[in-house]
């Protein structure tokens, strides 16, 4: 949101004025814990001035909001990046019910770094790595890794065989916004996303596959594998919209596996690999 005009001297006064129906109290407490961030980011203060026309962003709060019951674990972390082992069903950032029980909250409490933010994303059903940057002053030098394409990221999947194939196989499409809103489709018009499959292991009717998206679209690795007959196991998305109910049982077989890259503040290679499987 952005602030509108008015004789407010701080951003707490503001925000009482503005959402009368949200209490003092409460406003101060999701600000001492970090949920109202500016445009940048970085977590305000109460205090901070209030400022017409500056953007601010907070974490709304769901009541009896549902505990997800899987562990989120930490591989590295220092001064400027924080690497996450992220498990299935646990979303990134908050969206729809999803507000304390988020990756980032969780992290946010638990090294008491209200400046953390995650320099991409995955999806709450997928598993694996995610990076996240630390502090406000250096997130720019590793956010655009991703936009120049510097660093390589891989995924793993398990999904039916698919013999008549030559692999390594790579998938170009056009991906756009489907039906219902949350689902992404293949559609007419130049190719906007690519994806280098291989399959690292043949048995049983399921393979394990490699996956390398060299671009970052949303689902573009789900819709890549159901649009050449190889739909991930457990997906209740693609290549129909089924059952949208989290079943623990039964995970998306997806898991962002690796990551490597050019560290920009340092120039030594990184490489980070999840501890978990498929």
């Amino acid at each position: 949101m952005q602030l509108p005009p008015g004789p407010w001297s701080t951003v707490l006064e503001g925000l009482c004025a503005r959402f009368p129906s949200v209490g003092r109290a409460r406003w101060l407490d999701r600000i001492e814990r970090g949920l109202v961030r500016d445009a940048d980011g970085r977590a305000v203060a109460a205090e901070d001035a209030y400022r017409v026309g500056a953007e601010l962003t907070y974490y709304r709060e769901v009541e009896g909001e549902t505990e997800i019951p899987f562990d989120e674990v930490v591989l590295h972390a220092d001064e400027h990046l924080v690497v996450v082992d992220k498990p299935h069903f646990l979303p990134v950032t908050p969206a729809g019910k999803h507000v304390e029980q988020t990756l980032l909250a969780r992290l946010v409490r638990r090294l008491g770094n209200a400046d953390l933010v995650p320099l991409h994303r995955i999806d709450r059903g997928t598993a694996g790595l995610v990076l996240f940057s630390a502090r406000a002053d250096t997130r720019a030098l590793y956010q655009a890794l991703f936009p120049q394409r510097s660093i390589s990221k891989r995924y793993e999947a398990l999904a039916p065989a698919l013999p008549e194939a030559e692999f390594p196989l790579v998938r170009r499409s056009h991906l756009e916004r489907g039906e219902p809103f949350f689902r992404m489709r293949e559609g007419e018009g130049a190719a906007n996303s690519e994806t280098r499959i291989e399959v690292l292991d043949r048995s049983d009717g399921i393979w394990r596959y490699a996956l390398e998206p060299v671009t970052g679209r949303k689902h573009q690795l789900r819709v890549h594998m159901a649009a050449i007959g190889v739909p991930i196991l457990n997906d209740p998305l693609y290549p129909d919209c089924g059952d949208q109910v989290d079943d623990y049982a039964r995970p998306l077989k997806l898991l962002a596996r690796s990551l490597q890259f050019v560290d920009p503040l340092s120039g030594q290679e990184r490489r980070f690999e999840s501890q978990r499987d498929l």
